[in-house]
């Protein structure tokens, strides 16, 4: 689970760096390679932020969303560590 769980967060820091936040991390969406390494997949939710900017759109998959999400203040790249607490 460490290593699943790592390879993740380390896809997400990567994303996040350019600005990129996944805003649909759920298992369904995570796919494994002959190896035994993870891919992120289906980047349809996917938006580029510039700096302390905040997305407003509602989307994601309701069992994953992170409270900012749902009450609509307006959400960043935190909402992936939510969805990331919640897969784990």
């Amino acid at each position: 689970m460490k290593f699943y769980g790592s390879q993740i967060a380390l896809a997400l820091d990567h994303l996040h760096r350019y600005g990129i936040i996944y805003r649909d991390l759920k298992s369904e969406n995570i796919l494994m390679d002959a190896e035994g390494y993870l891919k992120l997949a289906d980047f349809g939710m996917a938006k580029v932020l510039k700096a302390e900017e905040k997305a407003t759109s509602f989307c994601g998959t309701p069992e994953y969303l992170a409270p900012e999400i749902i009450s609509g203040v307006g959400h960043n790249k935190a909402c992936d560590w939510w969805s990331f607490g919640i897969l784990m």
